[in-house]
């Protein structure tokens, strides 16, 4: 027995030759049990030599031209009472009462050739006791036939053999006629032959018995409900998957014999002889007549073979991250035995169909439109019992990820105050913890890689979402070659890893895996080979943890994993890869060495400004999109200058957005030689987005900005880049002056006013008293824009004018700039 279902399920894979190897001759032979015997051996029962003996009268009679009128009546249109069957609800269906089509003793009339009278009371039945019978009753029926004795049985090995039989023996009939016949493609091996063999060992006696049991009560004219029943009665001692499980290895061997017979009687002696016996070669003769019908049994047994996998998969959810008592999955456990009843019902249908074949041929099957109206009607009664289990299956899934998420969360957050010997343990877990392939690319040699490239480095994890832009990635990249051609042997041991972060519940696009291809193709550092390798629980610890909002963040692990910072980019755009290690640390240590001075804000970009300021020029540095207040104040700053006899030099910095208009006034900057300007947009962005990271350096040390002279100064700046234009006064490094458009361009056309104050306090004091009387008489406001993807937004702001604290609005804001920055980040 335990090799019947493993030869039926490699038979159906190969067409078998004349000789057969012995489970096959086991299979079709008469080494059968007793019970069976009759079925396939010569020495038939008086009914079944009616059956297949020549005078075939009554059958004569079914498909001739003059119908007797029982039969015109059997299958005539007067089908008021078929309604009466729910299909909808199968909740409310009891199937105490037979389904059309299933057999009662008085079907033993029907084989000895009484088509008539009993027939037509077999098919139509007391349809009122459907109507008015109670579904609980039938489920206390159903209950009371199970007693588990707690007995464990390894199913899915089974299910996997049964599984790969019924695939094969539901291919469309046209495909397997001998002129038509497809050569089947080999599906993959689900098990190991020896676990199946085990367990079919152990289990052969159940399996024929439920055959036998099925076959003879089937050819009695039993009705479907009782076959179910006592089949639920010979299985009471095994859980309710086992019971379907078994049920369907038995119904597979006869189905599966039949189907197999069908494929290959033509090209094989022994089974054409078989096919004979079971009248195979006159019902595909016949096979398009038959075709709906053995469409609709294809398909119930397709639904059947899915909600038993259903029920097995609940069998299989791990206990330790779901309870019996969660609402899902105590439904579908509440579902499960009507779903085993309705599933063993319907492959009694099946066997009734089968049987009807090929015992009484192929013309009353043809004839009975009967037994077409049950088979859908079973499938869609499973179909809706499997659809309700799959909710439930999914709701399951989604408890036991969210379990498993926040298992893996808290087993992140534990790992970040350990101890480690090396950074191979952390990486693993935040980037992909499987052997299986490799999970980096080399920005240099764009080869894959492991994460052993990555072990006992200082390594900065850049996060950031699929939108960086250009000239984020152009400044990284500066920062980092300019690093590699002048490391040390320190410096040489830390790497740059992408690890790219996107919203798992977008589904993946063709336009987002190109726009991921590009920006990885760009970057000589490590990369992440594909967003989807990093979880959704590191996607939630990387935003809770190190507060990413889409926008960049470098957080820094020393050789063994510890976090060295949370968010080193800051550091690493002010005062780039001098700030190494990135430490928080090393920031605190760079900001107490720090002033307030125009190379703080110029540091490392521009040389001629750095040239101007080596030689103790004045020097205006603004910014605005304002052009005709930029005409204005430039012309009038030079004829200051040149009345004043002092060397003033002019460098205009853009603003922080508006990208577009900023492009328009460098250009008109430049043709009208207004000022020095920078031509490469990408300098006025790295200019702006260093003095905001000065801002979220301090934010981020916790530092208290509010009393910070030199913050207050950055905050000015800040605040008057959202206000329209504004200037800063220096003389060579100092910064002497900082002030608003409404204010510094009066101050300087104001030149007659406090010009005779220079020779006693000189140029740069006489401007700035004349300017802080302007200032404090009509002081500016101050605003500050913080966008949604800010990593840490401060939860109050004092003004950096009078020191009140700021009122707080939420602001929506489009520039109409494709490219440009949406406020601090």
């Amino acid at each position: 027995m335990a090799s019947k279902l493993l030869t039926t399920a490699n038979n159906m894979q190969q067409l078998v030759g004349g000789d057969r190897n012995p489970n096959m001759q086991q299979l079709i032979s008469g080494d059968r049990s007793t019970s069976t015997q009759p079925l396939v051996s010569g020495d038939r029962n008086p009914n079944m030599q009616q059956l297949i003996s020549a005078d075939r009268n009554p059958k004569q009679q079914l498909i001739s031209a003059d119908r007797n009128p029982n039969m015109q009546q059997l299958i005539s249109a007067d089908r008021s009472n078929t309604n009466m069957l729910p299909k909808d609800d199968w909740k409310t269906f009891n199937p105490q009462q037979p389904v059309r089509g299933d057999r009662n003793p008085t079907t033993q009339q029907l084989i000895k050739g009484d088509w008539n009278d009993n027939m037509q009371q077999l098919l139509r039945g007391n349809r009122n006791l459907l109507m008015s019978s109670d579904d609980n009753v039938m489920m206390r029926q159903i209950q009371e036939t199970h007693s588990p004795d707690g007995r464990y049985v390894d199913i899915k090995p089974i299910l996997n053999v049964v599984e790969d039989i019924l695939k094969r023996a539901t291919l469309d009939v046209v495909a397997i006629l001998p002129d038509t016949q497809a050569q089947i493609e080999s599906l993959e091996d689900k098990t190991s032959q020896a676990t199946a063999i085990s367990m079919l060992d152990a289990l052969s006696h159940i399996i024929d018995r439920i055959s036998c049991e099925m076959q003879s009560k089937c050819l009695s004219g039993v009705d479907g409900h009782s076959i179910t029943v006592a089949l639920l009665y010979l299985l009471t001692n095994y859980p309710w998957n086992s019971k379907l499980v078994l049920t369907l290895a038995a119904f597979a061997l006869s189905y599966g014999e039949f189907w197999l017979l069908a494929q290959i009687y033509s090209s094989n002696q022994l089974a054409r002889s078989m096919a004979i016996l079971k009248q195979v070669p006159v019902i595909m003769e016949h096979s398009g007549p038959l075709k709906p019908r053995f469409n609709a049994l294809n398909n119930l047994v397709k639904s059947v073979v899915e909600l038993t996998k259903c029920i097995v998969a609940f069998e299989e959810l791990p206990a330790i991250y779901i309870t019996n008592d969660e609402p899902a999955l105590a439904t579908a456990i509440a579902t499960i035995p009507t779903a085993v009843y309705w599933s063993m019902r319907s492959i009694i249908a099946c066997v009734i169909q089968i049987t009807s074949l090929t015992s009484m041929g192929h013309e009353y099957t043809i004839a009975s439109t009967e037994l077409n109206w049950e088979l859908s009607t079973l499938s869609h009664k499973v179909n809706n019992i499997l659809e309700h289990l799959k909710t439930q299956m999914t709701i399951c899934q989604r408890h036991i990820g969210e379990k498993r998420e926040m298992e893996t969360y808290n087993s992140l957050r534990e790992l970040f105050e350990m101890v480690h010997i090396d950074n191979m343990r952390v990486l693993k877990a935040l980037i992909y913890s499987k052997d299986d392939l490799l999970p980096l690319v080399d920005g240099s040699s764009k080869r894959r890689v492991s994460l052993d490239v990555l072990r006992r480095k200082n390594v900065l994890l850049l996060i950031s979402g699929l939108d960086m832009s250009r000239d984020e990635l152009a400044i990284l990249e500066q920062i980092y070659n300019e690093s590699r051609m002048h490391a040390t042997r320190m410096e040489s041991l830390y790497e740059v890893v992408w690890m790219p972060i996107v919203d798992r519940s977008v589904q993946w696009t063709d336009p987002m895996e190109k726009q991921f291809e590009d920006i990885r193709s760009t970057m000589p550092w490590f990369s992440v080979h594909h967003p989807s390798l990093i979880s959704q629980p590191v996607n939630r610890f990387v935003r809770e943890r190190w507060h990413f909002r889409n926008k960049p963040i470098l957080v820094v692990l020393d050789p063994q994993g510890r976090e060295l910072s949370p968010n080193a980019i800051h550091m690493m755009w002010i005062w780039g890869s001098s700030a190494f290690p990135f430490t928080s640390l090393r920031e605190e240590a760079l900001w107490k060495e720090e002033t307030w001075r125009l190379e703080l804000l110029v540091s490392g970009m521009d040389p001629t400004i750095l040239s101007w300021i080596r030689e103790g020029k004045y020097i205006f540095l603004y910014g605005g999109d304002d052009i005709e207040w930029i005409r204005k104040f430039t012309t009038t700053a030079r004829a200051v200058a040149l009345a004043a006899r002092v060397p003033l030099e002019i460098a205009y910095v853009g603003k922080s957005n508006k990208r577009e208009q900023v492009r328009r006034a460098i250009a008109t900057i430049t043709v009208e030689k207004l000022s020095y300007t920078w031509q490469d947009p990408t300098m006025v962005w790295f200019f702006w987005t260093r003095l905001e990271s000065m801002l979220f350096s301090k934010i981020q040390l916790n530092k208290a900005i509010d009393q910070d002279p030199m913050m207050q100064e950055i905050k000015k700046l800040l605040s008057y880049d959202k206000s329209g234009g504004w200037a800063l006064f220096c003389k060579g490094s100092s910064v002497l002056v900082s002030g608003h458009s409404d204010t510094m361009h009066p101050a300087v056309s104001g030149y007659d006013e406090w010009k005779d104050h220079i020779p006693q306090k000189g140029f740069e004091m006489a401007f700035k008293d004349y300017h802080d009387m302007l200032h404090v008489a009509t002081p500016p406001c101050c605003r500050f824009e913080f966008s949604t993807h800010a990593g840490r937004i401060p939860d109050t702001m004092r003004c950096p004018e009078c020191l009140r604290h700021m009122e707080k609005y939420m602001t929506f804001v489009c520039c109409h700039d494709e490219n440009a920055t949406t406020g601090l980040y």
